[in-house]
Order: C-alpha cells, then sequence, then structure tokens
C-alpha cells in the first residue's frame, strides 16, 4: 500500500469521523430545542390547571346568587372540562399541530364561558361584595397574567426549535430523524384578552 492511498484513508477517515461528529452535535441541538420548548409547555400546564381548579371554586361562589342562571353555571364547567381534557392531551404531545388546535379552540370556548359568567355576575351586589368572590378574581387574573407569560415562553421555544430544524444543513438531520416542526399556542380572537373578572 503506498503512501497516496494511506493518505487518501486517513483523510476519509477523518472525514467521516468529523460528519459523525457533526450528526451527533446537529441531533443534540434538535433534542435540546425541543426538550425547552416541551418544558416550556409544562409551565403553561401548571398555570392551566391552576386555573381549572379554580373555576369550580368560583362557580360554587356564584351558584348561591345566581341559581337560576343553571345554563351559564353549565356552560362554565362544560367548558373547564373541555379545555382541561385537551390540555392532559397537549401535555403528552406539546407542539403538535392538531393538538395545539383543540388546545386554542377549548380555551378560546371556556374564556368566552367564563366572559358570560362575568357579565351576568355583575348584576348582582351582594357578589360583587363577597369576599370569597373577590379572593378568585384577583387569583384567576394572577392566573390569566401567568398564563400569557407562559404561552409566550413556549412560543419562543417553539420558534427557536422550527427555526433550528429548518435551516439549512440541519433540516435534512431533522428529516432522517422524525424531528417533526412543533405548533405555537396562538390565543384565538377570544383570547387576546383575559376575561374581566373585576367587580369594581
Amino acid at each position: 500500500m503506498g503512501t497516496t492511498t494511506t493518505v487518501a484513508l486517513i483523510a476519509g477517515g477523518v472525514v467521516l469521523l468529523l460528519l459523525i461528529f457533526w450528526l451527533i452535535a446537529v441531533y443534540n441541538g434538535l433534542v435540546v430545542s425541543r426538550n425547552r420548548y416541551q418544558n416550556a409547555f409544562a409551565q403553561i400546564d401548571v398555570q392551566l390547571k391552576r386555573r381549572y381548579d379554580l373555576i369550580p371554586n368560583l362557580v360554587e361562589c356564584v351558584k348561591g346568587y345566581m341559581s337560576h342562571e343553571r345554563e351559564t353555571l353549565e356552560a362554565v364547567i362544560k367548558a373547564r372540562n373541555s379545555a382541561f381534557a385537551a390540555a392532559q392531551k397537549a401535555a403528552g404531545n406539546p407542539g403538535d399541530p392538531r393538538i395545539m388546535t383543540e388546545l386554542n379552540q377549548a380555551e378560546a370556548q371556556l374564556g368566552g364561558a367564563l366572559g358570560r359568567l362575568m357579565a351576568v355576575a355583575e348584576a348582582y351586589p351582594d357578589l360583587k361584595a363577597n369576599q370569597n368572590m373577590m379572593s378568585l378574581q384577583e387569583e384567576l387574573t394572577s392566573t390569566e397574567n401567568k398564563i400569557g407569560f407562559a404561552r409566550q415562553a413556549f412560543n419562543d421555544a417553539v420558534t427557536a426549535y422550527n427555526n433550528q430544524r429548518q435551516v439549512v444543513p440541519t433540516v435534512l438531520v431533522a428529516g432522517m430523524f422524525g424531528f417533526a416542526p412543533a405548533s405555537l399556542l396562538e390565543a384565538e380572537a377570544g383570547q387576546r384578552e383575559a376575561p374581566k373578572v373585576s367587580f369594581k
């Protein structure tokens, strides 16, 4: 075996080794980015669960004052249960476009139902003065704000991941190893503002 052949084999081996290291680095970078947006969704999930836990308390609080508003109360509970189920599904696969769309729609319905409940509750002066109601309002408002911040962090992480997986040559590695694009958690038109929970 001549010197030229040996040099060619060594050069080929070095190039192959560099290619393997590059593939490993790109793959690991995609895994890290995916883990970031999944962790960011876990923060949304914590706040959504907190809100879902507050809603039955809110309904119980207003039920005594608004007993003849049964349809409104039932709509809130139904929307809460749908949103809770959609959030659980999303927690299992955050970023999946179909699941994120379901969660967006369920959250929009919940926001609308809560908004209607609060609008109806405005007509009850005793309810507006109730200490439990005021405390629940503050907690809901705080939770809505935290959900908004967590959604922004999630969307930033998803955007960074999507950007990383779409650039050449990373897109080739992403395709080879099944790194699918992730979907943002966007606020529906009815969700762009937190439900009004103030009785001032």
